[in-house]
């Protein structure tokens, strides 16, 4: 049924340079929980301190050069995990190729990720409005995958006041966002409870970055 539903949504923009692609990663979710699955036993999910104090509702984990950070300093890329002071494990060739592939579908035929980042969401869990902007190649687009229960997504524009649109992700789901619209404002609302048959309760978000090597914290 899933699968029927993805068929019947529309592939959709959502601004200038910015796709929404519905169950675009339909055939692959198995190995996506696989490589997630694989990724966590090397690099755990942990919740991370933001500025000011305060912990993240989402935990997190990273894999490919260098990971997302955030502490009282502030938020970074990492070369090491700081968990486990280990480099983060390489990127998961399955994971690679369907970033890639999405942002192809979506017109950035050159996006070569760096990181991937993987938010695991419970119930209640959200994301706040906020830009991509740290990445230090901002002419590479963002790739966002949405596995499990479904989520509300909230797009805006460059500019914090622009209006913001509500787009219902579900499983498989891909959005991805460049161009014009790579510094567009974006968040999660707060999940709501539901199930998903391969995940339970979770919802897992992998975003691909491509990550200028000089913006790496050591």
């Amino acid at each position: 049924m899933e699968d029927l539903f993805a068929s019947l949504r529309e592939r959709r923009t959502l601004g200038d340079g910015a796709v929404h692609l519905p169950g675009f990663t339909t055939g692959h979710d198995r190995a996506i929980l696989g490589a997630i699955a694989t990724l966590a036993e090397q690099a755990p999910f942990r919740r991370m301190t933001v500025p000011g104090g305060g912990v993240m509702s989402v935990a997190l984990t990273s894999c490919g050069d260098c990971g997302w950070c955030s502490d009282e300093r502030g938020y970074c890329y990492a070369a090491k995990d700081p968990l486990t002071g280990r480099s983060w494990p390489s990127m998961p060739n399955v994971l690679k190729g369907i970033a890639k592939d999405a942002a192809q579908q979506a017109g950035y035929d050159e996006f070569e990720p760096q990181s991937c980042l993987i938010n695991r969401y419970e119930t209640g869990a959200r994301m706040g409005m906020h830009q991509d902007k740290d990445e230090g190649c901002l002419e590479a687009p963002v790739v966002s995958l949405s596995i499990g229960i479904p989520a509300r997504f909230m797009f805006g524009g460059v500019e914090r006041e622009q209006a913001v649109e509500v787009v219902d992700l579900y499983h498989g789901d891909a959005v991805i966002w460049g161009g014009p619209s790579r510094l567009a404002w974006h968040g999660i609302k707060p999940l709501r409870s539901a199930f998903h048959p391969l995940t339970g309760a979770l919802r897992y978000n992998l975003t691909f970055r491509a990550i200028a090597e000089d913006t790496f914290r050591s």
